[in-house]
């Protein structure tokens, strides 16, 4: 099947979610998202601001790093299988999101202390200027762009998974060092991560007063995937400038 045949805008959705055989008098709309969305990102800050805590006490923290990048993992899968779990689930899935970013900021923020809040910055920067350029129509989102970007963040993804599991024998691949390459595969990434975030724009707004009230959860688990990519691989990225530099 090829992935220009795809009715999703964001990877991390998929069409048979909002074939719901169910009938519900509310119905999905930008608010509930908005407000799912405000209170996922307050707990997620919470978190991180008390891994920072205790690794500044001393405490390591790269087990809650692994620990949440794998619960989030798992969390994903069951919501993908299970969607109408949404509503109980995407809040685990925050927790776990709270912990890998939480010691994934802390690493970062105990080298190069500037560093998290400005890729924080970055990230709000990128959603805004990508929010006006879709509400202004200066990109239109098109069959074809929802391709290519589906494509390219299959493709990312899949490179990364790659060279996640030859690290376990030893085997280097130039991801994730300080060169050239490393450089700009996390710009391409950084790049494809703000662009997915016109495809959730895309898909809350034809979806909105439509699907049923609890797929808001499903809407936010999207934003919320997309924002922490982008975030994380700002951060990677700003690391890596500043060691080289």
């Amino acid at each position: 099947m090829r992935l220009s045949n795809y009715k999703t805008n964001n990877p991390v959705f998929s069409g048979f979610f909002w074939d719901d055989q169910k009938k519900s008098t509310k119905k999905m709309t930008v608010l509930g998202i908005f407000f799912k969305s405000l209170f996922c990102i307050l707990v997620i800050a919470g978190i991180t601001a008390y891994i920072w805590k205790l690794n500044e006490q001393g405490m390591s923290v790269k087990w809650f790093t692994l620990g949440g990048m794998l619960g989030a993992i798992v969390i994903s899968i069951m919501i993908s299988v299970r969607r109408h779990w949404a509503p109980s689930l995407v809040p685990l899935y925050t927790i776990a999101k709270g912990f890998f970013l939480g010691g994934f900021s802390a690493f970062a923020h105990k080298n190069f202390p500037e560093l998290p809040y400005q890729a924080i910055g970055v990230t709000i920067i990128t959603f805004f200027v990508m929010l006006l350029l879709y509400q202004t129509r200066i990109i239109v989102v098109t069959k074809k762009l929802r391709s290519v970007i589906i494509t390219s963040v299959v493709s990312i993804m899949v490179v990364y998974l790659i060279s996640w599991i030859l690290s376990f024998f030893k085997i280097e691949t130039y991801l994730w060092g300080t060169s050239w390459f490393a450089i700009v595969f996390n710009c391409i990434a950084a790049i494809v991560a703000s662009f997915s975030l016109l495809l959730d724009f895309d898909y809350i707004e034809r979806y909105k007063n439509r699907a049923p009230k609890w797929k808001e959860w499903l809407a936010t688990w999207g934003l919320l995937a997309t924002l922490i990519w982008l975030y994380v691989e700002t951060l990677r990225l700003m690391q890596k400038l500043a060691i080289r530099f």
